[in-house]
């Protein structure tokens, strides 16, 4: 994934950054109005993870994507046919349509049961399509909270500077990351999602070539540099994809911090977690326990889950995920 370019101590109180209207996400949200509700997006998600693996990455990415532009409100998903919605945007034209497709089609499961239909937002589905392919690929299942309403609004402009990129340092993830709501600890624990997942070779060829005057980062494996080469020569077709995880990158698991461990984080930004003294703590401790990654990434996730989401009478509930009812 150029993936997910996520993903972190820090220590604020989250009480500053937590909208009020996040209070108002419950577990069981639709208990009354679709019961069924995660039972028929779990269905959908996994048909749709049997077609392709990489609906996994794809929705995960999606989801980090969404909330971290215009909040948690699927505003990611909506089409501009002037070609000025967030989609349209650098940042998000690289986003797999596996991803958008396995929203669509949740979202038409839910709606064909006459209970729930035009009762279930966009929001919401793509936040429980994110936990389904979390666990699907081996990740631990955890219960999401619910009540999002989807956002009417979806620009190019809002994408500018909101999202981390691949040559970010410590202080940089620490001070977006921070912005939401989140801590050090919570962006490390996010960043594991690079775990799974594909990045294209325009995202690191600096590291590997020409990184400020020398031919490699010197914070890179020579071996896996030289890896790195020879899957992405100069010239490269830019369609080519790279694993994130070049140990087990279809097992969601904690190898990702391992990787860091021995000079293998694809991005400057997956490698300064490792290199900066004030985040390499947390990658040992993640490195060295798996279970406390997952513990961690769940805390995260439902962190990032809450960003800003709009609930009660704002937004609207879409029709149609593409666009605004």
């Amino acid at each position: 994934m150029d993936q997910i370019h996520f993903f972190i101590l820090a220590l604020l109180p989250l009480s500053v950054f937590i909208p009020t209207t996040s209070a108002q996400l419950r577990q069981n949200y639709y208990s009354n109005i679709c019961p069924n509700v995660e039972s028929i997006v779990r269905a959908a998600v996994t048909q749709k993870f049997q077609q392709t693996f990489v609906t996994a990455p794809a929705t995960l990415r999606l989801f980090f994507h969404d909330c971290f532009v215009r909040g948690c409100d699927a505003s990611v998903l909506l089409a501009s046919p002037s070609g000025n919605a967030e989609r349209d945007h650098p940042d998000d034209i690289s986003l797999a349509g596996d991803g958008f497709d396995t929203v669509i089609k949740a979202k038409a499961a839910v709606d064909r049961d006459p209970s729930c239909q035009n009762k279930v937002s966009c929001a919401d589905i793509l936040a429980m399509a994110t936990r389904d392919v979390v666990a699907l690929v081996g990740g631990p299942f955890y219960e999401v909270e619910l009540g999002r309403r989807d956002g009417r609004i979806s620009t190019k402009a809002s994408v500018q500077r909101r999202l981390p990129q691949p040559s970010f340092h410590l202080d940089q993830l620490n001070t977006m990351f921070a912005s939401h709501g989140l801590t050090q600890t919570d962006m490390i624990a996010l960043s594991g999602a690079h775990t799974i997942g594909f990045s294209h070779c325009s995202k690191f060829m600096r590291r590997i070539y020409k990184f400020r005057g020398k031919s490699i980062d010197p914070t890179v494996n020579p071996s896996y540099a030289k890896q790195l080469r020879q899957m992405c020569p100069l010239n490269v077709d830019p369609r080519i994809a790279i694993n994130m995880d070049p140990t087990t990158p279809q097992t969601f698991d904690n190898a990702y911090f391992r990787n860091l461990q021995q000079g293998m984080g694809l991005f400057t930004s997956d490698q300064t977690l490792f290199t900066d003294a004030r985040s390499q703590g947390t990658v040992n401790l993640f490195a060295a326990n798996n279970t406390a990654f997952q513990q961690a990434f769940i805390t995260a996730i439902t962190k990032l889950g809450r960003v800003d989401v709009k609930t009660g009478n704002q937004g609207e509930i879409r029709h149609d995920c593409s666009v605004v009812n």
